[in-house]
């Protein structure tokens, strides 16, 4: 049984739908950043502990981002592909990241407010509300940056600083 304070939480907003928009591309932005940071010839091949390459885990990232939000955006969900054929190309990886990017701007909007209370199954295998979906994918992506900033340390690079989004 649903209280009170559970339901008007439900027609509360604390964040708008462009503020949300702006946060997450402040986050890409600095994604960008630590990509551009690391050295060509290291960004597919370094790892440590096991972990997957930083430009590995950016092929993730892309794989989730522009299909996820035009999924939440129409409700229509592809499988999650995370084999980009991008070689082990930076250049490519960042031409295919801005793309993401332009992509996220045209489907964001579109996500409604009432869609952030609806139970989706993103890419078929992933069932949660709207508004949890989309803070995973951002979660999801601050997380392996975070592991990248370690790999920039370990290589003896300074990453850009967090806070600058």
């Amino acid at each position: 049984m649903e209280t009170k304070a559970v339901k008007s939480e439900t027609k509360h907003q604390i964040i708008s739908i462009s503020q949300m928009h702006a946060h997450w591309q402040g986050h890409r932005k600095l994604t960008r950043r630590v990509i551009e940071a690391f050295p060509d010839d290291q960004l597919f091949t370094f790892s440590l502990g096991g972990m997957r390459s930083f430009g590995e885990m950016v092929k993730e990232l892309i794989a989730i981002a522009g299909p996820g939000v035009k999924g939440l955006a129409t409700g229509e969900w592809k499988e999650l592909d995370e084999n980009l054929d991008l070689g082990e190309s930076k250049e490519k990886l960042l031409k295919t990241w801005d793309e993401t990017t332009q992509e996220i701007d045209h489907w964001f909007p579109k996500i409604t407010l009432d869609k952030y209370q609806e139970t989706v199954l993103a890419f078929g295998q992933y069932e949660d509300k709207t508004y949890c979906t989309l803070l995973y994918f951002i979660d999801n992506e601050i997380h392996h940056r975070g592991q990248a900033y370690v790999y920039l340390r370990a290589l003896g690079i300074a990453p850009p600083d967090f806070w600058e989004r």
